[in-house]
């Protein structure tokens, strides 16, 4: 599909938005390579930027964020989420990051580690040689475990039909509302907008049922932080709560899941590179399974997700909205332009990374990440709104990477040789992953 750099006569009304829509990958890397740093577009009547130069991201997420507010489009989400961090802005989130924060820093997080390893390490035991598994369920499946047990105290393993599927028709149908010029009210009885209302009283029901069971129970989690928490107008209400756990409910499994789908799609396809992760893993723990402290002495490891972080960065896409006028470089921005930033386009960048397609973990040793510009490599996004929970999840995913790999590898089926990116909010294998499980402990 060829994208056109200017917008017809005939598109005006609408933009190119039927071409994003189509294919949004596509769609940004071909106009990053027509327009190079600064790429623009319509989408309907809006002026919409792509800019991927990491020094004009970095005025944008950092030094003239004053300037700039999430996309108005991304509101879409609140119905799902709420207004917790991911969606806040202004005073609220300032006040609800600077509570959670603390719980999140690279030393506290060190505590939840022996918890990550235990969970994942008894969900694997049901699996068998031979047998073919969707491990990006089973990867949803046990972050879902994860972050139900380190943040809120709560055990939850049978997750798919509670409480997969109504995320999954959730992000499917925010998606759709977000790419469309015309947004139905969510009122109106449509097929959408019921599914999407049901899905959410769905997951209403789970985490309100955490909140009331954990009244009165002492805890040093997340949720009896917020449940302590007092501000001006007295405890955090129960919708504030319902916002914030929703948030860290879903951010803080969807995006692990994905990384170490793709993790375990490219070691597949690469097995030189996973005969090496696993050497390094047999070096380092031996039989013992891993440990918090032992994320530094896997370099190796650590490298295959940053990687598929570089390759396939869960969050693809950011946008914001401008509103006051600015000066990027030599680029004049008025109030209500909208901006475009896509880890996925800037991490294919080949004055940075070299052979930017191919699946090299080897490229992130040497201090690589010093010596490229900030704002180069931005899995987690960057500025004020960071992803919270970065160092959880590179824990995180590094430790659960490693428990599963001890034991078990997978591989791809024939017919799944070749996996499409599906880019809803977060961007995951099209379709699942199927992959053959092999027990390496059976000789």
């Amino acid at each position: 599909m060829k994208v056109q750099s200017k917008v017809s006569s005939k598109s005006r009304l609408r933009g190119q938005l039927k071409e994003f829509r189509q294919d949004p990958l596509h769609f940004l890397m071909s106009n990053s390579e027509l327009q190079g740093d600064v790429a623009h577009f319509r989408f309907g009547p809006q002026k919409v930027y792509l800019l991927t130069n990491p020094a004009t991201v970095k005025q944008i997420m950092l030094n003239k964020e004053y300037a700039f507010a999430k996309s108005k489009n991304f509101r879409q989400l609140e119905p799902f989420v709420g207004k917790g961090l991911l969606t806040s802005e202004g005073e609220l989130h300032r006040k609800q990051r600077q509570l959670i924060q603390p719980l999140f820093r690279a030393d506290e997080v060190q505590r939840y580690g022996e918890e990550m390893v235990s969970l994942t390490d008894t969900y694997c035991r049901s699996f068998k040689d031979g047998e073919t598994r969707l491990i990006t369920r089973d990867m949803m499946n046990i972050t879902l475990a994860v972050i139900s047990k380190t943040m809120f105290s709560m055990e939850l393993f049978e997750t798919h039909e509670t409480v997969g599927k109504p995320i999954d028709l959730a992000l499917e149908i925010v998606t759709k509302r977000i790419r469309s010029l015309l947004k139905i009210p969510l009122s109106i009885p449509t097929k959408d907008n019921k599914q999407f209302n049901h899905s959410v009283q769905t997951l209403d029901r789970v985490i309100y049922h955490m909140i009331n069971s954990r009244r009165n129970i002492a805890s040093n989690d997340l949720l009896s932080v917020l449940m302590k928490a007092t501000n001006e107008d007295g405890t955090m209400s129960d919708q504030q709560l319902r916002d914030e756990c929703m948030t860290i409910f879903l951010a803080g499994h969807e995006t692990t899941a994905n990384a170490l789908s793709w993790s375990f799609y490219l070691l597949a396809k690469h097995p030189l590179k996973r005969k090496k992760m696993l050497e390094e893993l047999e070096t380092v723990l031996g039989n013992r399974l891993p440990c918090s402290k032992d994320v530094e002495l896997l370099p190796y490891t650590t490298n295959v997700i940053r990687e598929a972080l570089r390759l396939y960065p869960p969050a693809w896409l950011f946008g914001r909205d401008v509103t006051k006028a600015a000066t990027l470089d030599a680029l004049t921005l008025r109030k209500g332009d909208r901006l475009l930033i896509s880890p996925y386009v800037m991490h294919r960048n080949a004055e940075y990374f070299t052979s930017p397609h191919l699946f090299k973990p080897e490229r992130f040793e040497e201090g690589f990440l010093k010596k490229i510009p900030s704002y180069t490599y931005i899995p987690f996004g960057g500025g004020a709104r960071v992803c919270i929970g970065n160092h959880f999840a590179m824990m995180e995913a590094v430790l659960l990477i490693a428990t599963i790999s001890q034991k078990f590898t997978f591989d791809l089926l024939e017919e799944q040789s070749s996996i499409e990116p599906y880019p809803l909010i977060t961007l995951r294998p099209r379709n699942g992953l199927l992959m053959r499980v092999k027990d390496r402990t059976k000789k």
